[in-house]
């Protein structure tokens, strides 16, 4: 998971940079309810695909109770990825 990944299935699901679990899981169930192909009036199978990805990267990122989605607590809680941030560029690290 990279925090794009983060930021993006925050805006999919309309929350800031802080949540409960309790408002993920309320949003996650309204947008199945609105894109469910079975309601017929907005069904989209492909956003019920997105949504149901998006709810999978906030369950991973918040089953360890972290509820601030802010980015500088993002690379506090995964501190691989902000050496990555550092050194992607360096041919050295694969990056050119």
């Amino acid at each position: 998971m990279t925090y794009v990944d983060l930021k993006t299935s925050l805006q999919l699901f309309g929350l800031g940079e802080r949540a409960s679990l309790k408002e993920i899981k309320a949003r996650h169930r309204g947008l199945v309810k609105r894109y469910h192909p079975d309601t017929g009036k907005d069904s989209d199978p492909e956003m019920i695909r997105n949504v149901n990805a998006a709810y999978q990267v906030l369950l991973d990122y918040v089953k360890e109770y972290r509820f601030s989605f802010a980015e500088e607590e993002f690379y506090e809680q995964n501190p691989e990825e902000r050496i990555w941030q550092q050194f992607k560029t360096d041919p050295l690290w694969g990056g050119g």
